[in-house]
């Protein structure tokens, strides 16, 4: 049997321990369930964002044809402009009041957002609008990833925190990766689906994805009265009062002793290593119809699998940081996991003599510089024929650049998979102990908006420089941004160090 102090070896869903918590056997199995259900929340809330990412743009173009590619980005980035905004509001609201009311509300969001994207057709006019709102109350309602991560914080002692933190990456990581998972399963429902008249209910491959993801909310919210309490231990271990409670924080150090240097550097660390995710996840369905002659549903499903795939990889990483982490600094691993992104995406520039099948169905009226990579898309969804395959000859890059071979594609997927959980769960892991034993519901708020800015500049940077430029300019200036983010990270170094370390030189 494993001893106590053993915390970083646990099988994932397993609390640490230290030796040094003063509590009895109860209270520490009543904590750790209360943190698992922090867990199920995040990763409901990022299944929330990426459980219809791959089906968005055919059903926004089967609810109302008047949407254009420009109002597609304005539905994808709701999401993260919704979270960007609610995240400081539910951080400072768990600060100063249980953590249980913003939890509530913010799911009861995402269920109302989750079932208005079901109904979104049912309207006779103006549904591109209605799915605006859904996916923008869907995201206000994921906000909710900062109480989570604060809670996490402050329930943990500073030796359980990196174990904790990779748990919470995990469930975070594997919602956003699953997510694309859970949508090619539904696709074997197909586009007609079951109709219920009588509730003006269609229930297809575009529907269902939300309607489970509302069905996990329900859960969620029971699971939140019904298991959830509010625990707080201090660096040690021991059992303190609640940060939000009404208790006198006069003996708490001041708020100037936070080193601000390493709290913005960490946020714009976290930034890249979202902004870099985002283009991942956005340009695998366009970069494989282009490059390998794809269908669109083939594109959908094959790119579910991988996603999956690396999901499993990405749960082997992060069980081996937690072990890792008792004997590498967790600066070393957090530059390591860079330093790994940064090679995956190199691994993506194209190269060789071989060029891509092109795609001439696009041409019409010699018109070729009016259309892009999403006008490609609608042309494929309004043929009921066939199906036009290959990179569209309006991206006249398509001429010239060498195609990304398969096995450089799931080489790069390899290598993203382990630098992208790697350095998340070190980034804020880090934040957090950087913060120390302050109420981190708003320092958490602020690093959720930083991940929901890059999530939602990530699409719009990759749709644009990938339609107009070419992959080759667009995984150049990933790696350009990549190598930014390390060379911050060489000169704040020092400065990424815990709170009580700083300070008090325990």
């Amino acid at each position: 049997m494993a001893s106590l102090n053993d915390d970083e070896c646990t099988p994932l869903l397993q609390p640490s321990h230290t030796g040094d918590v003063v509590e009895s056997q109860q209270q520490n199995k009543n904590r750790w369930w209360s943190i698992r259900v922090m867990y199920l929340t995040l990763f409901l809330s990022s299944v929330g964002f990426s459980i219809v990412m791959t089906s968005i743009w055919p059903y926004l173009q089967k609810i109302d044809a008047s949407a254009g590619t420009s109002f597609l980005g304005w539905v994808i980035a709701s999401f993260s402009l919704g979270q960007m905004l609610s995240s400081p509001l539910f951080g400072f609201w768990s600060n100063h009041r249980p953590r249980r009311e913003p939890l509530v509300v913010s799911i009861s969001i995402m269920i109302a957002g989750s079932v208005l994207y079901a109904y979104v057709h049912v309207p006779a006019s103006h549904n591109k609008y209605y799915m605006l709102i859904a996916r923008a109350l869907v995201g206000f309602g994921s906000g909710n990833v900062a109480v989570v991560r604060s809670y996490v914080a402050g329930a943990t002692s500073l030796s359980e925190r990196t174990g904790a933190m990779a748990n919470v990456c995990a469930f975070q990581a594997l919602g956003f990766i699953l997510g694309p998972a859970f949508q090619a399963c539904f696709t074997f429902i197909g586009e007609q689906g079951v109709i219920f008249q009588a509730i003006y209910l269609q229930v297809n491959m575009y529907t269902a994805p939300a309607l489970m993801g509302a069905l996990f909310g329900i859960v969620n919210i029971i699971l939140v009265f019904a298991v959830f309490r509010e625990h707080t231990v201090d660096d040690l271990g021991k059992p303190t009062p609640s940060i939000n409670s009404d208790t006198d924080d006069s003996d708490r150090d001041s708020e100037e002793a936070v080193d601000q240097v390493a709290v913005v550097s960490s946020n714009i660390i976290f930034f890249v290593i979202l902004f870099c995710f985002a283009v991942f996840e956005t340009i695998a369905t366009p970069l494989t119809m282009d490059m390998y002659a794809w269908s669109r549903s083939t594109a959908v499903f094959y790119n579910g699998v991988i996603l999956a795939v690396v999901g499993l990889e990405s749960l082997i990483v992060f069980i081996g940081v937690k072990i890792l982490s008792k004997k590498v600094d967790e600066r070393v691993l957090l530059l390591g996991g860079l330093v790994i992104i940064w090679v995956g995406y190199f691994i993506l520039l194209p190269w060789g003599t071989e060029f891509p099948k092109i795609q001439w169905t696009d041409l019409q009226n010699n018109t070729i510089h009016h259309f892009s990579l999403w006008d490609s898309l609608t042309t494929a969804l309004s043929n009921h024929t066939v199906e036009p395959t290959g990179c569209p000859a309006s991206q006249s890059w398509c001429f010239y650049t060498p195609v990304i071979h398969l096995a450089q594609y799931l080489t790069s997927d390899i290598l993203i998979g382990v630098g992208y959980p790697t350095s998340n769960v070190m980034s804020f892991t880090l934040y957090s102990k950087i913060i120390g034993p302050k109420p981190q519901g708003v320092y958490m708020g602020w690093l959720t908006a930083s991940g929901s800015i890059a999530r939602t500049l990530g699409p719009v940077f990759v749709i644009q420089t990938y339609t107009h430029l070419g992959p080759q300019w667009t995984f150049s200036l990933t790696c350009a941004i990549v190598a930014v983010s390390i060379v911050l990270l060489f000169a704040v170094y020092k400065k990424l160090i815990a709170f009580p370390i700083r300070n008090r030189r325990v």
